[in-house]
């Protein structure tokens, strides 16, 4: 046989008037069996073995006291056992290679196709080859918009070649603590910029030998 249960409520009553109220709301009710209402301390408490605690305090709450707060047992939360569902973090979008193939009569064309993509929303940069007849688009768009934007706003025919996830990386930055560096590309053909002051030997210039008394081969100045 199952246990009967045993509900205690806090309720505020200041008199034995309001003792009889608490005592009219819990007689007959539903699944209460005794109760035991003891006003100078604002306690009640309900045993029964089918009583229902929350029924019991939504009761005494409508026919008597909002005030009134169940003391034990105590009300589990509504979402206890049920795991939050987790967030998904929104990908960051990403900037695709789209090649297409359109046909270029002059450079015209390939200004006029270059320009109106550049328009595009999400196009990062736009290079158009008219010897190829082709047009490189790089950006967070979708292939087939280029398309049909290319056919809405010039009327011309675009098939996709290529499109592929760009890979491009910032190249590093010179640290600065080089003591020069070349330019016009490698190979020797480039330009030196020194740096001061030097920190190899390599780099200091040394003064026109021509005239000087330590060269004995030097020029000397009558």
């Amino acid at each position: 046989m199952a246990e009967s249960k045993e509900i205690v409520l806090k309720v505020l009553m200041h008199c034995e008037g309001c003792q009889s109220q608490v005592s009219k709301c819990l007689t007959s009710f539903e699944g209460v069996e005794e109760f035991v209402v003891d006003y100078p301390n604002h306690k009640v408490t309900v045993k029964g073995k089918n009583a229902d605690p929350l029924k019991v305090l939504e009761r005494l709450q409508n026919k008597f006291s909002r005030n009134a707060q169940l003391i034990s047992p105590k009300p589990k939360p509504q979402n206890q056992g049920q795991k939050e569902p987790k967030k998904k973090e929104a990908a960051p979008p990403e900037v695709k290679v789209v090649v297409l193939k359109t046909l270029m009569h002059c450079e015209g064309c390939a200004i006029d196709i270059k320009k109106y993509l550049e328009k595009m929303k999400g196009v990062l940069s736009v290079e158009a080859n008219m010897e190829r007849s082709t047009v490189r688009v790089r950006g967070i768009v979708e292939a087939a918009k280029l398309v049909n934007y290319l056919k809405k706003e010039l009327g011309k025919h675009a098939e996709i070649v290529k499109q592929e996830q760009d890979e491009k990386k910032e190249q590093g930055k010179d640290s600065g603590n080089n003591n020069y560096r070349s330019r016009g590309g490698g190979g020797g053909g480039g330009e030196c910029v020194f740096q001061y002051p030097p920190q190899y030997s390599a780099q200091h210039i040394y003064p026109c030998q021509t005239f000087s008394d330590e060269n004995p081969f030097a020029c000397s100045v009558m």
